[in-house]
């Protein structure tokens, strides 16, 4: 099936009736609009909007508010609501809220990021107009917290053995055993970072064994501030020896989507798991498989653990397991509780402009 553009749910939600309270079950292939189709709608129907009266006076924050969650709602195909119900979020059936930023310092009140909850960051210019619209969900945008005090934040303990390679899970989850094909192979313009398809995923056992011959390769180290980079040239390799033409990552969970598949790279026992455990039953941002809608549980996690030289990363150990076994292998740490009022310093080339 061709992928839908943008605008083909916004047609969607227009002819539908429905309005933005109107519950939507994330996935949902008619109506619930993905992530990178909903900061596209947003940003092409916001951005421009003038948010100052005729004199040039910029609206109070109150009248801003309001303004921009309208032409949100026009941007997506939805009615505009006489007035916004003060629920979280406000947008229900999309699950997402707004921000308006003239400074690139995030703050979200009385309530901790959610895994599941979408957050449009609408860049403001000092003269109060529209620049630009990013949409992340609460995964991604704790990752751009430095100060710790984000939410929540799961880990786990990695303790290595003496094999060097261990299939935790011998099979999958029950719902994807009957959409998993063994010896998968994919065509040149398949992308990892496509959404999963019924009978494209390679059973866990056979990503196992196409990853195990990693283990003694290694690559170079940019640095020990250099993590995501790090992370990245596994990523590459692991792209590579899954058997896609090229690599590519669009920066969100799971990292290679087109097979549900988590990597993390471990030079420390530490795991970071984020926002969300590995066990949960919550679904994901992700569309249906056949008439399953994937949950973290489902996802299947690639972990090697490697050391370094300062000069080049050599990968020694290999784990593979589903998020439903991820505990019956690795300990879990408590995590730390939330202050109320959440500050997250954006990045200077967050909006990219």
């Amino acid at each position: 099936m061709t992928d839908k553009l943008p605008i083909d749910y916004k047609r969607a939600i227009q002819s539908s009736g429905k309005n933005i309270y109107d519950p939507i079950e994330i996935g949902d292939v008619d109506y619930w609009i993905p992530t990178q189709h909903l900061e596209t709608l947003l940003d092409e129907g916001l951005r421009g909007k003038v948010l100052h009266d005729a004199q040039g006076r910029a609206f109070p924050n109150r009248t801003r508010s309001k303004i921009v969650k309208a032409y949100a709602c026009e941007a997506l195909g939805y009615p505009v609501p006489k007035s916004f119900k003060k629920i979280q979020p406000r947008f229900v059936g999309q699950q997402f809220d707004t921000y308006t930023q003239k400074a690139m310092n995030l703050q979200v009140w009385n309530e901790e990021l959610s895994p599941a909850r979408r957050y449009a960051i609408i860049q403001i210019s000092k003269d109060d107009v529209v620049l630009r619209v990013r949409v992340m969900n609460g995964q991604e945008l704790a990752l751009l917290d430095t100060t710790g005090t984000a939410t929540t934040k799961y880990q786990a303990r990695l303790e290595t053995r003496i094999d060097v390679r261990e299939l935790v899970s011998t099979c999958d989850t029950a719902p994807m055993l009957q959409h998993v094909c063994s010896g998968a192979s994919f065509i040149s313009t398949t992308s990892p970072i496509d959404e999963p398809e019924s009978g494209t995923l390679l059973p866990i056992g056979e990503i196992f064994q196409r990853l195990s011959p990693l283990i003694g390769q290694s690559f170079s180290d940019p640095g020990m501030d250099q993590e995501r980079n790090r992370g990245a040239a596994l990523h590459r390799l692991i792209c590579e020896y899954l058997g896609y033409s090229y690599y590519e990552d669009m920066g969100q969970f799971p990292d290679v989507r087109h097979q549900l598949l988590e990597v993390k790279l471990q030079t420390s026992p530490t795991i970071d798991l984020g926002l969300v455990l590995p066990s949960s039953e919550e679904h994901l941002n992700i569309k249906q498989i056949g008439g399953h809608h994937p949950r973290y549980c489902d996802t299947r996690y690639v972990m090697f653990y490697a050391i370094t030289d300062g000069t080049k990363v050599t990968l020694t150990h290999l784990f593979v397991v589903t998020g439903a076994d991820f505990f019956t292998r690795f300990r879990r740490f408590e995590g730390n509780v939330a202050n109320r009022k959440i500050q997250i310093p954006l990045p200077r080339n967050f909006f990219g402009l």
